[in-house]
């Protein structure tokens, strides 16, 4: 079925032609939104691009991709993953993998990644071996409940706790970027998790407007700051009762301890006056 993106249809369509025309690939495995059905004109195409062991190393991956498209950028990202920019805007993100270890990774992604119709997210497969792996994460599976609380719950202190240190130091740009970048992520997951909506777990922030009720999304926004001292404090106060409150939900539901005491220490840390 066509997506709402009728340009990415037509590039995903032209990268099945040139990979199945390239000898030197083994197989290609789309992956994010348009697998999951979710496309729309703001989405990227992203995708695994198998070469054979044997070419690997002399593989040249801006040259392959454009015959897709004109490139105005490509260069190897933070994750060492070969991103680009077409003509048109679009973004893409190609991993280039060595068939024989990379294939065999994949049901190893059971509980991260989801592909509702692998069939249709498997552009190129010679060998059969890529459509079989692929087919291993068909069936979503959520993460499990209480192990995942419980590393969290963990989570959230020992940050929140950092943050803490870092406000009372007078690093106010630094515990701005911490409450923003790495303990909102870690509290979005633990509330979809106690809300059951975790088709978006390695992405929390994705379509949070739509899948989060809307006093969970006014707890968020009121963790968000400019990084203005006074804003970050309040905003890191904010942040901590939210925690504490996901922290005693997730607790009561299943039935595991909380370090109470610490939990009161960091409160008190972040109420401490300057």
């Amino acid at each position: 079925m066509p997506s709402a993106s009728p340009t990415l249809d037509d590039r995903i369509d032209r990268l099945r032609e040139l990979a199945h025309a390239d000898p030197r690939l083994e197989g290609v495995l789309l992956y994010g939104s348009w697998t999951l059905g979710e496309a729309d004109a703001h989405s990227d195409i992203e995708a695994y691009l198998y070469i054979q062991d044997d070419q690997a190393d002399g593989f040249d991956g801006r040259a392959f991709l454009e015959q897709l498209a004109p490139l105005r950028l490509a260069y190897t990202n933070m994750y060492g993953i070969l991103a680009v920019v077409f003509d048109d805007l679009m973004r893409g993100e190609f991993h280039l993998t060595p068939a024989g270890p990379g294939i065999d990774e994949v049901p190893t992604w059971q509980g991260q990644v989801h592909l509702p119709k692998p069939d249709d997210a498997v552009l190129l497969d010679r060998t059969g071996r890529l459509t079989r792996a692929a087919r291993q994460l068909a069936e979503f599976r959520p993460p499990e409940p209480v192990s995942t609380a419980r590393q969290l719950t963990d989570e959230l202190a020992n940050w929140t706790l950092m943050v803490a240190h870092l406000l009372a130091r007078g690093e106010i740009a630094r515990a701005h970027a911490g409450l923003h970048t790495v303990v909102a992520p870690l509290q979005l997951q633990l509330c979809r998790l106690l809300r059951g909506s975790t088709a978006h777990w390695l992405t929390p922030s994705r379509a949070l407007e739509q899948d989060l009720p809307a006093a969970d999304r006014d707890r968020y926004v009121s963790t968000t700051a400019a990084a203005r001292e006074e804003e970050v404090r309040t905003a890191a106060r904010h942040s901590w009762r939210w925690s504490r409150d996901l922290a005693g939900e997730a607790a009561g539901r299943w039935t595991f301890d909380l370090p109470h005491e610490l939990h009161e220490q960091i409160a008190d840390l972040l109420n401490a006056p300057r």
